[in-house]
This record gives C-alpha cells, sequence and structure tokens, in this order.
C-alpha cells in the first residue's frame, strides 16, 4: 500500500493545474467562526482527504464548494475559473445519503433521482456497474446491506459522469466489510479519471486511499499537501540498550535528536537538522554503550493527525 501512494504521489507531484483552488475561506454562524482564512489546492485526478475531528470545519467546507453554504470571507474556484453553474454539473456529491424508496429497485430509485436532477437517465447501467450492483440492481432497496446501500449512494452522486466527486465520511457507519468495499470503490473511481474528494476521520481508512490531504482543526487549516510531501517529517528511530538511563541521558545531550516516547524499555527518538541514525550508533559506540536494538520506524497518518489536533507538532 505504501508503494501504491508513493507512485501516485510521484505522478500527481508533476501535475500543475489544480481542479480546486481555495482562497483565505472563512465562514460565521453567529459569534462561531467554523472557518478560519482556509487556503489549499486540489490536484487534477487524485484523492484528497480533508481531515479533521468534529467540529473541525469539514462538512462547513464541502457545503461552501457545493454552494449550498456561502462563505463570508475569501473565494475558491472549480476548473481553473470555470463558471459556477457549469463547474456545479461536473461535481457529484455525498453530503448526506439520498432519499431512496426501500420498495423500489436500484434501477427505479436512479431513474428517479436522474429525472429530478435532469441528467443522467441513460446513465443507470454504467455507474451500477461501477459500484459493483449490477447483479442486484432490480432489488429492492430494503434488501441492501448498509454497504451496499452507501455504494447505491456513490453510484446516485456519479450519475451525468462527473469530473469531481465529494464525499463527506463515505465510510462512517458501516462494518468493517462495508469499509472495504467503499475502500475499493474509491481506487477504481481514480482509474476512471475521477477527482475524489472526501472528508473524514476514520485516519487508518483515509491513509490506505487518499494521495493528498489536508488536515482542520477548529475551522483552520493545519497542514495540507501530498501525503508524501507534507508527512515527510513521519520517521523515527527506536533504540534499545542495556543500560536505558545511560543512553538516555546520551541522546538529550545530541543535537539533533528529540526523544518523543518510551515503551517497553525502548526509546523512540525524532531526528532533525539532518541527523541520521547512524551518527547515532557511532556516537553511542564512542561512549560505551552497546545499543541492542536500532529500528527505523515509520508514523502513520493517523499518529502525525493526533499531534496536529492536540497540539502538538510534526517534527
Amino acid at each position: 500500500m505504501a508503494a501504491y501512494l508513493c507512485g501516485k504521489a510521484n505522478n500527481y507531484r508533476r501535475m500543475s493545474k489544480p481542479i480546486l483552488s481555495i482562497h483565505q475561506v472563512s465562514k460565521f454562524y453567529g459569534p462561531v467562526q467554523a472557518l478560519r482564512s482556509v487556503s489549499f489546492e486540489v490536484p487534477e485526478g487524485c484523492v484528497f482527504g480533508v481531515l479533521g475531528p468534529n467540529g473541525s470545519g469539514k462538512t462547513t467546507l464541502l457545503g461552501i464548494l457545493l454552494d449550498v453554504l456561502r462563505a463570508d470571507q475569501g473565494h475558491f474556484e472549480w476548473f481553473g475559473g470555470m463558471p459556477r453553474h457549469e463547474a456545479r454539473r461536473k461535481i457529484g456529491s455525498l453530503l448526506e445519503t439520498p432519499n431512496f424508496y426501500h420498495y423500489l429497485s436500484a434501477v427505479k430509485n436512479l431513474e428517479i433521482n436522474a429525472r429530478i436532477r435532469e441528467r443522467g437517465e441513460d446513465d443507470i447501467d454504467r455507474v451500477l456497474d461501477i459500484v459493483r450492483l449490477s447483479p442486484r440492481k432490480h432489488s429492492k432497496f430494503s434488501t441492501y446491506s448498509l454497504g451496499m446501500k452507501q455504494r447505491l449512494a456513490i453510484a446516485n452522486a456519479l450519475l451525468g459522469r462527473p469530473k469531481v466527486l465529494l464525499l463527506d465520511e463515505p465510510t462512517n457507519g458501516l462494518d468493517p466489510e462495508g469499509i472495504a468495499e467503499i475502500r475499493e470503490l474509491i481506487r477504481s473511481l481514480i482509474q476512471e479519471g475521477i477527482t475524489v474528494i472526501m472528508a473524514s476521520h476514520l485516519l487508518d481508512e483515509v491513509e490506505k486511499v487518499c494521495t493528498h490531504a489536508a488536515v482542520l482543526k477548529k475551522g483552520s487549516l493545519l497542514i495540507s499537501g501530498s501525503v508524501q510531501e507534507a508527512f515527510q517529517h513521519s520517521a523515527y528511530v527506536e533504540l534499545g540498550a542495556t543500560d536505558v538511563a545511560m543512553l538516555r541521558t546520551m541522546l538529550q545531550e545530541m543535537q539533533g535528536i528529540r526523544i518523543v516516547g518510551e515503551e517497553n524499555g525502548l526509546l523512540r527518538v525524532e531526528l532533525t537538522q539532518g541527523m541520521q541514525p547512524d551518527a547515532i550508533n557511532r556516537a553511542c559506540f564512542e561512549k560505551g554503550i552497546v545499543l541492542n536494538h536500532i529500528a527505523l520506524r515509520k508514523k502513520s497518518l493517523e499518529a502525525h493527525f493526533m499531534e496536529l489536533t492536540r497540539g502538538g507538532s510534526v517534527a
């Protein structure tokens, strides 16, 4: 999975044209500021995760991007400044589960929604095939599992061949099987050339599908960019020695090292100022400290998210 993300990030890094540009967007609900001068860009063809805990402004931001809400300050541009009404026809969305009729089939429900939106009536078989519901397209909605219902909602958003798909918590409430289904579906969408922007707080799932991410906290943007680059300071070194106290004292005196934790007799340190693990090994040898464990570990996106949203910082 790491190779998948790395390869995708390298491809997207070469892209120069953003499909969405957000400039200093702010939103107030009375005295409460939901968004605080948020700015970032979304490259075309990526899976972009908008991350943050409840109350961070994720859903408000998606609402503004879909013209459901109006920003109080700032602006945004779709497709390089395309007129808003034209851009909206190129965007599919799932902010809330559509009002499907439980006693009707998938096909009938999509026909109704296509007529309401005045597009996509000739697209139903294609979208059902994309979300792998074709074998059950004539089954009643009430017979679907939660994962199948969510896949039908995504099929509904795909009617009319949108270039961008906005999803708000697409795996919320699903069991592990349903989460895996949506994860695989999102991966397949980027193969179709669709840019996916998804808000979520399930960091493990986001890390497995997103190539880019932005982290919000209380309406403020903390960090954004490709998963590979924005979170590049994601490694730490795990160290162990017979005399852990002596090792800790030595590390505290070294420049370019920050001790970030200790667990099961092993110290976790982050490296700064160009420090490399082999320099620690040499320093320990010179001080007569014999390391019995040294390993380079990689932080998960979730670990970075927790540091940022708890008020810490990424080294």
